[in-house]
Parts: structure tokens; sequence; C-alpha cells
């Protein structure tokens, strides 16, 4: 180093003051070392600050489950959360502002590179209208039933508008919600239009009977629910997996219990089965 270290005028030599300096940055370096490779290993007990982005439609209370046995569990992880639209999700991940974003895709599509993509689970949209609606379950009724929706750049309007023009009608937009489930919920349990709701959402117990499904034919509107990063992501792997196990939890538990369904017009589909065995 090109300096005395050593005080040689005693046996056995010594540190002098310059070596004890010496010593002291050097088992400051060796402990930093240890740490970034902690912070780099897989293998590591997951440790640090875990950033979190969360589309707007899947920032509901549930999610509080998955986040509570995760901080339990790895109690030196420190979570960041930001919800926001699935666009602005991944521009934060590119810009490095977050490490993972649970949001929904159409099925069959990922995050544009050079982001990864890991489908964890599916989620089911129907069409609802209050449990004391006269509208039919066919594309003629719905299309002039007033709607309860998301603004304009919601991929679920988007997908719906496209099934209703290919059946030849359009909706009547009654209100435009910006992704607030208990809203829609509210305004559809009230008379005040029909709209699009998760299967998982109106079958809790709570709403059972507040709301009819609405099935007219051939519609079917799934979306994929996906963890999205830019890489790996070190010692906070396990975490994510946690995380991703704990959200796939709450899509597999949804009380599959069915509302009363409505698929042709006037006529409740549980109520023409029992019919047909008469």
């Amino acid at each position: 180093m090109g300096a005395e270290l050593l005080d040689r005028s005693t046996k056995p030599p010594r540190l002098n003051s310059l070596g004890s300096r010496v010593l002291e940055q050097a088992r400051d370096i060796l402990q930093r070392t240890e740490a970034l490779r902690s912070l780099a290993s897989p293998d590591a007990e997951p440790h640090g600050l875990l950033r979190i982005g969360l589309a707007h439609a899947l920032a509901e209370g549930t999610l509080i489950e998955p986040i509570r046995a995760l901080t339990e569990k790895y109690s030196k992880v420190q979570l960041r959360l930001l919800s926001g639209l699935t666009g602005e999700l991944f521009n934060r991940l590119l810009a490095g502002e977050l490490d993972v974003a649970a949001v929904f895709l159409p099925e069959g599509k990922s995050a544009p590179p050079p982001l990864v993509t890991n489908i964890i689970a599916r989620d089911h949209m129907e069409i609802v209208q209050g449990a004391a609606g006269n509208v039919g379950g066919d594309w003629e009724s719905l299309g002039r039933a007033p709607w309860v929706l998301n603004p304009p750049g919601c991929l679920l309007r988007a997908s719906l508008i496209d099934q209703m023009e290919r059946a030849g009608v359009t909706p009547t937009i009654a209100a435009e919600i910006h992704h607030n489930v208990h809203l829609h919920l509210a305004l559809i349990q009230s008379g005040y239009g029909v709209g699009l709701l998760p299967a998982r959402f109106i079958a809790r117990k709570e709403f059972i009977g507040t709301v009819e499904v609405l099935r007219p034919p051939s519609f079917e509107l799934d979306l994929s629910v996906a963890i999205v990063r830019v890489g790996q992501l070190g010692a906070l792997e396990r975490a994510v997996e946690l995380l991703e196990h704990g959200i796939l939890h709450l899509f597999e538990a949804a009380n599959t219990t069915k509302p009363v369904t409505r698929s042709r017009r006037g006529v409740p589909a549980n109520r023409r089965k029992s019919q047909s065995r008469k």
C-alpha cells in the first residue's frame, strides 16, 4: 500500500495508528461485500425494500391477506405499494422505480419486452344487473339498457364493446366510473344500470342475491392476472414468489356459489332447468 502499517519496534510487531485505521476500513469493505452478495443471492433470506405496483383493478381490500403473509414471514422485507394504470406501472418498472407489478392482461398477451411476464391466475368477468332488474339476457336487450363502465382506455370496456358491436348493438353509457368496483356494484344494485363485475367479487356471501348475472349468447370475457418484472430480484425472489402464491390463492379460493343467471329474456336459467324437468 506504500505505507508502514506495523510497528516493528515491538515483538511481535503490532499495528500502528495507520494500520488500525486501514484494518477498520478493510473490515467495513468485507461486510459491505458480504451484504452485496446476500442482496444478489436468491438463496439468501429475503430482506430490503420491495416496491410493488398494483393495477387499479387489482387494488382491493382482499390483497391485504397476501401482503400480510409476506411481511409476517419475511420481517426484514419492507414493502412500498403503488397503484396505477397498467401502462404507467410498466413505465415505472422500466425506469427502475418498481421491482414488480401485479396487473391484468388480455388473455394470451404479455407485457412488452424487456419486461418479464408470469401469468399466475385468470379472472372471469360477468355482465350483471340489480336483483330487481328486468333487462333480458340477450344482446338486443343489453343494447337498450344503460351501462355503468370504466372510462375509455379500459381493456374490459373495449372487449365488451367489441363483442356487442359484433352482435350488432352498442352500449348506452349511463356512468363512467374510474376503476371503483364497489361504486360500480352500488350503482348496479340500485338499478342505475347494468355493468361488468368480476365473478369472484359477486360470489362473495354478502353480495349473493343482490345482483343477477346476464349471459348473452357467446359472451366470454376473461383476463390474465400477471406478475411483471424487469429481471432477477436476488434476495427478494422468495418474497415475490410468496406474493404470487398469495394472489393465486385469492382467485382459487373465491366463493364459487352461482348467483341467479338470466341467459334468455325474462327467464332465469336456473328456473328454465326446473321447468324442463316437470
